[in-house]
């Protein structure tokens, strides 16, 4: 059984979503206030996150911030439930790592609908992805190469899992702004090539000659799971014996 944890302040509508999402068969934790959600997160361990941002006692924003930010909690999907419907509130969210951002009034049936396409496909993905010593944990949110942790934002992350979840497939910059940043974004295309630019530089070897994040000219980017290591060059044996026997 899923559980979702549901901190939302209005009491009526608490009650209301708790209901129905109990109705679908989902088990539901909770609060009506921001104090202590995190500790709540990390004990329940819920699957998905409903989230009100102005909330008592704490700042939803904060609230997806820290949950980006702790590594037990970072993999977990953050809807928002939220009044503010401005386009700036919409893109401050997204870009703060949550999945999804609905504006109250809504519908019940809309919820539970986006809540299952957060949920579609997550038990048959794989949880580790690899590419030569390059890895993703998408569990732990952590990405490490040659077994040493890399700094990612949360941002960065969701790009490179989403490049490497889908080797040899050419994405446009379009493409990847919508996969990523999502359809309510104030960000161009030049964007994505700041953030492909800030990836190589983490995870390639040489990031001018990349060989895992390939450009394709006239259409965009795709990642490269399949990286021939350079081949040693040939030696004069016995130059080899000779060195040895030095």
């Amino acid at each position: 059984m899923r559980k979702i944890a549901l901190i939302e302040d209005d009491a009526d509508l608490f009650a209301l979503v708790k209901y129905n999402l109990e109705k679908e068969g989902f088990a539901v934790v909770g609060a009506q206030t921001g104090r202590g959600v995190v500790d709540l997160f990390r004990r329940e361990k819920p699957d998905l996150i409903l989230l009100d941002i102005m909330l008592p006692e704490a700042d939803g924003l904060d609230i997806c911030k820290s949950i980006r930010q702790n590594s037990e909690l970072a993999h977990i999907p953050v809807i928002f439930l939220t009044a503010r419907a401005s386009e700036t509130d919409r893109i401050v969210g997204l870009e703060l790592g949550a999945n999804d951002y609905i504006v109250k009034p809504f519908f019940v049936r809309e919820l539970i609908a986006r809540i299952k396409i957060q949920f579609r496909g997550q038990a048959s993905a794989t949880r580790v992805l690899k590419a030569a010593t390059l890895e993703l944990d998408r569990s732990s949110c952590e990405a490490r190469l040659d077994g040493t942790p890399l700094t990612l934002t949360a941002t960065e992350f969701r790009l490179l899992e989403f490049l490497m979840s889908r080797p040899g497939v050419v994405y446009s910059r379009e493409q990847l702004l919508d996969a990523v940043w999502g359809h309510d974004r104030a960000v161009t295309d030049r964007t994505v090539d700041v953030y492909i630019l800030r990836l190589r530089q983490k995870v390639e070897a040489d990031p001018a000659n990349p060989l895992l994040i390939r450009s394709v000219r006239g259409f965009g980017y795709s990642f490269n799971n399949v990286v021939q290591p350079e081949e040693p060059p040939s030696e004069n044996p016995k130059v080899a014996v000779a060195q040895g026997a030095a």
